[in-house]
């Protein structure tokens, strides 16, 4: 008998998730990060996936903007964070979607008159089984969904945030680069005629004052050369900060950004396409769009819980000989609440959610008007250079 027991036990453990420990340690995590280099093989691998040509030279001496954006994918922590909270919310829909447990109950007595040459026990069990009403599960598992799409399109959205800050920090670096270069062009040059003025005041054939010119505009060369140097980097830094990187690793390394393609305003939309695509495409309107559903669900649910959900019961007593079986079903009274409060908060939130996209649509349209603009004016200033 107590092996018949035992199994029923068995099996439900059986079914059970163990707990895996899984400790962090900061000097490790820290040792890894600075460990980090452009010749890793597992940004290889991640390179080869997503643009083969890019990964048959190995390790790369050169990068570009579209393979540095590789790099960034791989590597950015605030990508790691985002793709985390993607799967936290993929997770809540297997939450959302399970089912109530039924529960057993042993209800064991003792009869203290029980007549001679009867046992005094009667055992019982009780078996309650929960039935949800309202199609509560399923609106749960529809708001689960839109907070999963929601936390997808903010990958996205950090994804375009981490190209975004990569291209500055690379147009940054070339920028800074290109000025030490002519300024050291300009050096060389400025100490040639310093020298050559140098002479010809010995020979009598330059005055003074030309030659102390000439050091004056050398000494202020030399304190641009220190300062462009130190412009390229504080450059370095911020495109290694906008890999993901420690700035050791951008060493040895060329880094490849077309200046002139800045220049080619004929591409970008006009304005209103521009905000067109952006208020229909743009990963943080979707985002928000589908925070908004979760809200209307979020909302659907509270209201669903005024109506409760049943218990059905069954339970079976050996009474001293006599076997005994019972039904019971039981429903919570909406007499004294009707779930007004919760209602009322998940109204409010979905207002919250609205004025959230209403305000991120004014942001984007700000943010339109501001780059049309800017390629206006640097159009007018392109045509007046040429």
């Amino acid at each position: 008998m107590s092996r018949l027991l035992l199994l029923p036990c068995v099996v439900l453990l059986a079914g059970c998730a163990g707990f895996e420990p899984k400790p962090l340690a900061p000097d490790q995590t820290a040792s890894k990060l600075e460990a980090r280099t452009l010749a890793d093989a597992g940004l290889r691998s991640f390179v080869a996936t997503n643009a083969p040509e890019l990964a048959k030279e190995w390790p790369r001496r050169s990068w570009d903007l579209a393979g540095l954006t590789l790099v960034a994918f791989f590597y950015h922590p605030s990508l790691e964070v985002a793709r985390a909270q993607w799967g936290v919310a993929t997770a809540g829909i297997k939450t959302a979607a399970g089912r109530q447990n039924p529960t057993v109950s042993v209800t064991p007595g003792y009869n203290f008159n029980a007549a001679s040459g009867i046992s005094p026990w009667f055992p019982g069990f009780t078996f309650d089984v929960p039935i949800e009403t309202a199609g509560k599960r399923g609106k749960r598992i529809r708001r689960a969904e839109h907070l999963a799409e929601s936390a997808q399109q903010n990958v996205t959205t950090v994804a375009w945030q981490v190209r975004g800050n990569l291209r500055a920090a690379l147009i940054d670096l070339t920028t800074a680069e290109r000025r030490r270069d002519l300024l050291r062009q300009q050096l060389e040059v400025q100490q040639r005629l310093a020298e050559i003025l140098e002479r010809r005041r010995r020979a009598g054939a330059a005055s003074a004052v030309e030659v102390s010119a000439a050091r004056i505009a050398l000494t202020k060369l030399q304190a641009g050369e220190a300062d462009a140097d130190s412009q390229v980097a504080e450059a370095r830094n911020r495109l290694a900060e906008a890999l993901g990187l420690p700035v050791a690793a951008l060493d040895g390394v060329q880094f490849r950004f077309p200046l002139e393609s800045v220049s080619n305003l004929a591409a970008l939309p006009d304005k209103a396409k521009a905000r067109r695509l952006a208020l229909q495409q743009r990963s943080d309107i979707r985002a928000a769009l589908a925070n908004y559903e979760a809200s209307q669900w979020a909302l659907q649910i509270e209201v669903a819980k005024q109506y409760p959900d049943l218990h059905l019961g069954s339970g079976y007593q050996w009474d001293q000989g006599d076997n005994k079986w019972d039904l019971a079903l039981t429903l919570e009274l909406p007499i004294l609440n009707h779930n007004q409060g919760p209602i009322a908060e998940a109204e409010a939130r979905r207002e919250e959610a609205a004025a959230q996209l209403l305000a991120l649509q004014a942001k984007v349209i700000a943010e339109i008007d501001r780059a049309a603009a800017a390629k206006s004016t640097t159009a007018e200033q392109l045509k007046m250079l040429r």
